[in-house]
């Protein structure tokens, strides 16, 4: 399989990733099974903000990059594809721990509804 393809089959994964740990919790209100695979995924994408880290997956897509040809990047997969969608500047530290507590905070709400709806169902 060609590099350049590898390349984006990993930003495509990483993609989907993020938009697991963000709104995949909504999939959880109607399946509730697929927690399981939520709760890990919002824990990874937590940490990897407020603690500041590179998530593999960019270190992946970096090295099929320059395995095809192409130059990688230095910075993180959301200073490279979302945050020139989505801020006009560079992600400061700030903001992205501002994200990182906004997708934590969304999924304690959610998760905090289906404990209610759950405790409802056993009485």
């Amino acid at each position: 399989m060609p590099y350049a393809l590898l390349a984006d089959l990993a930003l495509l994964l990483h993609f989907g990733f993020i938009l697991l740990v963000v709104i995949g919790g909504l999939a959880v209100l109607r399946c509730p099974r697929l927690a399981w695979l939520h709760l890990p995924a919002v824990a990874w994408g937590t940490a990897v903000e407020l603690c500041g880290w590179f998530c593999p997956l960019t270190d992946l897509e970096n090295y099929w990059r320059r395995q095809a040809g192409g130059p990688g990047y230095d910075s993180s997969f959301i200073d490279r594809y979302l945050t020139p969608l989505i801020y006009p500047d560079a992600l400061t530290r700030e903001t992205q721990i501002a994200l990182g507590l906004i997708v934590l905070t969304i999924n304690l709400l959610i998760y905090g509804w289906l404990l209610y709806r759950q405790q409802g169902k056993t009485r």
